[in-house]
């Protein structure tokens, strides 16, 4: 499965490290009814290898500073990548789409802040989040 495939399902990449993006992860799953996202670590081959598909380099050997969404041949960062997860949910998270009124560069604002704060906040960990086996499926190697 490749991201370039329009039929395929959107991935969602994120800090594996990031206990807060980890529990983004452990949100979206159950709420994605549907099967929609596949996940996979910004720290893996397997995001590096999606990523390349759409021509799209993933900065090596830095932290990871934004959640990324491969949808439809495209590369969403930052809020435009969280609001397309929401979009996918089930109700009531999918009416946070809404927030798309707000013009893009306040929402990273908000978003960048977040993100630049999460290590502090949430913690970190030594290793990646592990699915679970009746998840492992929606996980990219």
């Amino acid at each position: 499965m490749h991201a370039s495939n329009v039929n395929s399902p959107a991935i969602i990449l994120f800090d594996g490290k990031c206990n807060l993006c980890a529990n983004v992860v452990r949100f979206v799953l159950p709420r994605d009814t549907r099967g929609y996202f596949r996940f996979a670590s910004l720290q893996s081959s397997a995001a590096t290898r999606e990523c390349a598909v759409l021509g799209f380099i993933l900065e090596s050997g830095t932290t990871p500073t934004t959640l990324i969404v491969l949808e439809h041949g495209r590369v969403l960062k930052a809020s435009d990548a969280a609001l397309a997860i929401a979009r996918q949910l089930s109700f009531p998270w999918c009416i946070a789409v809404v927030f798309r009124v707000v013009p893009r560069a306040l929402r990273d604002v908000f978003y960048r802040f977040v993100a630049a704060h999460r290590y502090r906040w949430f913690g970190a960990s030594e290793h990646c989040l592990l699915p679970g086996d009746s998840m492992r499926n929606r996980f990219l190697e």
